[in-house]
């Protein structure tokens, strides 16, 4: 006897239970939306930081990313990961995000023919050049890899595709599909909470404040607030500063600053040092072929050095290095430059050893001094930046001349390796003045209600860098203040490149000031598998058959055995 649904399926309205079934489970399925993220990396699963960004949005968000069009196959993987990636937070509120892929050149509806690139270069995102190979020799594809996030009427610029020199298209497209998530949850975290820290720059001993600060400030205005604070006519380093940024000072400290600047680190306060310990400039240079680097005796020393950091009065050369044009040949009215390597430029890689300069290009320095790192108690020390292999160092007083790029350099003498110029300092520093300040420096401190500490009351972090100019600008007369990064003498050169200094200052000040969720995010790691090119080539038929001529086989073969077996069924009837 057959049962209720027996009885449906006999029926000849049994399609229309199944139709029944069919609709129901698609319309659970639009409203309960659930993945397994089965890859080692994860690459498909959003942080705890970026998961509550997400869960606690009050009003709508609005994606434009600029990555529509024909682009080169390389390029492609990296807006399909795009959109993968922003379909991924979509997924996670489905009703406060949206997003749309525009093209550049399309115009702005109502604004009567304003394209929407004319918009992104008016807020600095200027287009890269994609070289293509076709059958018909190189072409040239002009991007802009860039999105805007909407949120509350504010807006932020993310830059989606950074271009490095120093590593192969795969890797430069893997690396940034590790960083989407980064950069998107970062420019998020912005606009809901859009309160800008307060970065304090320290002009009292003689650092810049002209033209060169020009990047600085543009680079910080996004996201932090930059005043000019003199550390020397000021009583104290007020607290509402979450950090003491300190450029390339020329003249030397005095007790009371060093004082001033060792309280405010035992108060909780942030301080990032950029400091030339030589006197060497370039523009020097420009007047006479050779001069003399020497101590600026910045009174510094033993302050970093209980902290646990020594900057030396070196000079870092390294064959991985930036270019100058210098002179080869001709005569004095009409001298013949060329492009050379000038080793006082040192560029440096990071080893990715640390969530600040993970996924970081090339950093340029400027007669960079080594570090050492000295034993405190209780300081964890991170080496950020160093040397490549082929490099060394000179010691001071040094003469520097153009006329060493007029003979290759001894390949022999530059067999150091890692040789450190930025270091990470972290945990409960202690205090230079300790057992020795005065009672009228501790009645004065008590006075504007910062009672004088022997040590850092929760850990802190520093950062100490030996180059100064690692984050000024350069000039140019007809250009004007030039982006961060970027070398004027390799201006409209095959030379020029954008290095990454900007990105370097900017992770570590998200490192020191901005919740730790969201740099942790800088830590995701995609594997790139490649294939083996030279198999590739070897077994391209014998693959191509197995993918698409042994399917469509496979198909015909099982066919022609079920009309087989059908016949043989249906002639024994």
């Amino acid at each position: 006897m057959k049962t209720g649904i027996g009885k449906i399926f006999a029926s000849k309205y049994w399609w229309l239970l199944l139709l029944v079934i069919l609709l129901g489970i698609n319309f659970f399925a639009t409203i309960i939306h659930s993945r397994v993220d089965l890859t080692k990396e994860k690459r498909y699963t959003l942080s705890k930081a970026t998961k509550d960004l997400l869960k606690n949005l009050d009003e709508d968000v609005q994606i434009d990313i600029f990555l529509k069009g024909n682009f080169p196959a390389k390029f492609r993987k990296m807006t399909n990961s795009t959109s993968e990636f922003v379909e991924l937070l979509r997924e996670r509120n489905n009703s406060k995000i949206s997003y749309q892929f525009i093209s550049p050149k399309d115009e702005i509806p109502g604004t009567n023919g304003i394209k929407y690139e004319d918009t992104l270069k008016s807020m600095g995102a200027f287009p890269i050049n994609l070289k293509a190979q076709v059958k018909t020799g190189e072409s040239s594809s002009m991007v802009y890899p860039f999105a805007i996030m909407k949120y509350k009427g504010r807006q932020e610029l993310i830059n989606i595709f950074e271009v490095s020199t120093n590593k192969s298209p795969e890797e430069v497209i893997n690396s940034e599909e590790a960083m989407l998530e980064y950069k998107f949850a970062k420019a998020l975290d912005r606009l809901v909470d859009p309160q800008k820290p307060l970065i304090a720059y320290s002009t009292g001993n003689g650092e810049p404040t002209d033209y060169r600060t020009f990047g600085l400030q543009q680079t910080l205005q996004m996201g932090y607030q930059m005043f000019t604070f003199n550390i020397n006519t000021q009583k104290i380093i007020p607290d509402t500063f979450k950090v003491l940024l300190i450029v390339k000072p020329s003249i030397q400290f005095t007790d009371e600053e060093k004082l001033k600047i060792d309280q405010y680190v035992m108060r909780g306060g942030k301080v990032i040092c950029f400091i030339d310990n030589l006197i060497a400039e370039q523009d020097s240079l420009r007047y006479k072929p050779e001069i003399i680097a020497y101590d600026r005796n910045l009174n510094l020393t033993d302050l970093l050095f209980r902290y646990g950091a020594r900057i030396n009065t070196d000079l870092v050369m390294d064959l991985q290095c930036d270019f100058l044009p210098f002179a080869v040949g001709g005569n004095t009215n009409n001298p013949q430059y060329e492009f050379l390597h000038w080793n006082y430029y040192p560029l440096f890689e990071s080893s990715g050893n640390h969530i600040i300069t993970k996924n970081t290009g090339l950093v340029a320095g400027r007669f960079v001094n080594s570090i050492d790192t000295i034993t405190a108690t209780g300081i964890t020390k991170t080496i950020l930046l160093s040397s490549s292999p082929n490099s060394r160092t000179i010691g001071t007083p040094a003469l520097i001349s153009t006329n060493e790029n007029r003979n290759t350099p001894e390949d022999e003498k530059f067999k150091k390796s890692n040789i450190p110029v930025a270091v990470l300092l972290e945990g409960k520093f202690t205090s230079l003045f300790r057992n020795r300040v005065s009672s009228i420096q501790v009645d004065s401190l008590a006075l504007y209600g910062t009672p004088f500490k022997e040590v850092s009351a929760v850990d802190n972090k520093m950062i100490v860098v030996a180059d100064g100019d690692m984050v000024l600008n350069d000039v140019s007369p007809k250009d004007g203040p030039l982006p961060m990064g970027l070398n004027f003498y390799t201006l409209n050169t095959q030379y020029e490149y954008q290095f990454a200094n900007r990105d370097f200052l900017l992770n570590c000040l998200e490192y020191l000031v901005n919740k730790p969720g969201i740099i942790e995010t800088r830590n995701k790691d995609i594997v790139l598998r490649l294939l083996d090119t030279q198999k590739v080539k070897d077994q391209k038929i014998t693959w191509q058959f197995v993918n698409i001529a042994l399917p469509v086989l496979l198909i015909i073969f099982f066919g022609w055995i079920y009309q087989q077996v059908r016949k043989r069924k249906y002639a024994a009837v």
